[in-house]
């Protein structure tokens, strides 16, 4: 500043000239500050909006929390990005939510020097084969018959179980089939594999077969199970049935874990109920009223003689039923089941099958987890079951969410995914 010199005046005096403060070396300009200040802001900014998007109260006993939002995030992500590809014109949202799955869905298993994996098809259903090793002490394989899961239009994650043999069953996806398709698909394969020349050439025990599914593939592996019991050409029949949080019901979307559940990951209650309306080729105008059970209201005839099977104030403990209570509409929406009326088909909802078809059902295995919607489903299925004098294990996990039996490997592995999948596994050694 001892450069800055005043300008002279009349009379000898000397006033300052304005002349600007000089910056010591190598300091950052105002420009170049403002523009950190804003990058810092919008930065801020960016990460309170992916707070705010990741974040949703969760209760403390769901297990590994933070990872569960993150894991719910991504899937919601996905979900906004194929309804807007959808709604562009360009695709089916289904089609591309399953595009994106698939394409982040590969799965270690693959790779296995322990497994020998054949893709192959069963009377033109395309199956997964998973051969391990063989035991010299079974000259005769074990074997599950596996259908995935995923709302029946989602090529869900398959798994591989350390069995002798799994056929894991890739059936047709909503949209390309609907309800039935996907049923006479897993029926059709598995058929083909009780064959005993098919048995015969993957050295399979006839008396040691399982079939199994999760979520969606539960329904299916319910479906099939019922079926078989009632088809006298079968010479083989199926040993167990193992159902991992299965979905059983389209009746009643207001049971506690329904209510209590309603906006849990990852699968919300509103989703679960647009799975439903998509495997009927429904109308989504519909997904609301079923919401709130307009569709099963008192004055929808077809329905009043099915609801006691599903009555669960009477199938489900006082420790989950707590204080919730069962939505009953008197009027509803009539038109609903009589433009769905596979709403109401024992096919599609195995927890409303007669006592006579349960009663043949072989030794079952279901797997439930507290925070999932279809938790009752499960739950009033074994008791239905049991009154019925079929053997069943109920396994239920307090930490449990839906799906999470299949994130196990990282970055998705949560601890109750791996304590479920060995329960499982230690179930299947040993009663097959």
């Amino acid at each position: 500043v001892s450069s800055c010199r005043g300008q002279k005046l009349a009379g000898g005096l000397r006033v300052a000239s304005p002349c600007p403060l000089r910056q010591p070396a190598g300091a950052p300009s105002r420009g170049r500050g403002g523009k950190m200040r804003s990058s810092c802001v919008l930065l801020a900014a960016l990460v309170a909006l992916a707070a705010y998007y990741i974040y949703i109260p969760l209760p403390s006993s769901v297990s590994d929390p933070w990872k569960l939002m993150l894991l719910d995030a991504t899937f919601r992500g996905a979900q906004q990005v194929s309804n807007l590809i959808h709604y562009l014109g360009l695709s089916h949202h289904l089609l591309a939510l399953n595009f994106i799955i698939v394409s982040f869905g590969k799965k270690s298993a693959w790779s296995s020097a322990q497994v020998k994996v054949t893709d192959t098809d069963f009377d033109g259903v395309e199956v997964r084969v998973f051969e391990g090793p063989p035991k010299p002490e079974e000259p005769l394989k074990r074997s599950v018959v596996y259908i995935h899961g995923g709302g029946w239009a989602l090529a869900s994650a398959i798994l591989f179980f350390p069995l002798p043999l799994s056929a894991a069953l890739l059936y047709r996806l909503v949209p390309k089939v609907y309800f039935p398709e996907q049923i006479n698909d897993v029926v059709r394969a598995t058929k083909y594999f009780l064959e005993p020349k098919v048995l015969e050439k993957y050295m399979v025990d006839p008396g040691r077969i399982c079939i199994s599914g999760d979520s969606a593939g539960g329904n299916l592996a319910a479906a099939v199970g019922q079926q078989f019991t009632q088809d006298a050409s079968l010479k083989n029949k199926l040993k167990l049935q193992a159902l991992i949080y299965p979905v059983l019901q389209a009746l009643d979307f207001n049971t506690p874990s329904y209510q209590q559940n309603m906006n849990t990951p990852i699968l919300p209650r509103y989703v679960m109920v647009k799975y439903w309306v998509d495997y009927f080729k429904g109308n989504y105008d519909f997904v609301q009223a079923m919401i709130v059970n307009n569709h099963t209201s008192l004055d929808v005839e077809e329905a009043a003689a099915l609801r006691a099977r599903l009555n669960w104030t009477s199938l489900l403990p006082a420790s989950i039923i707590k204080n919730y209570k069962p939505v009953v509409q008197t009027t509803g929406n009539a038109g609903i089941v009589r433009e769905l009326p596979q709403l109401l088909d024992a096919r599609s909802a195995p927890l409303i099958a007669d006592q006579a078809v349960l009663q043949d059902l072989p030794k079952t295995y279901i797997l439930t987890c507290e925070h999932d919607v279809l938790r009752d489903d499960g739950i009033m299925y074994a008791k239905r079951l049991e009154s019925a004098g079929v053997e069943v294990t109920l396994d239920y996990f307090e930490d449990g969410f839906h799906g999470c039996m299949i994130f196990t490997t990282w970055p998705t592995n949560f601890s109750v995914g791996i304590r479920t999948r060995n329960s499982y596994i230690n179930w299947l050694d040993q009663n097959l």
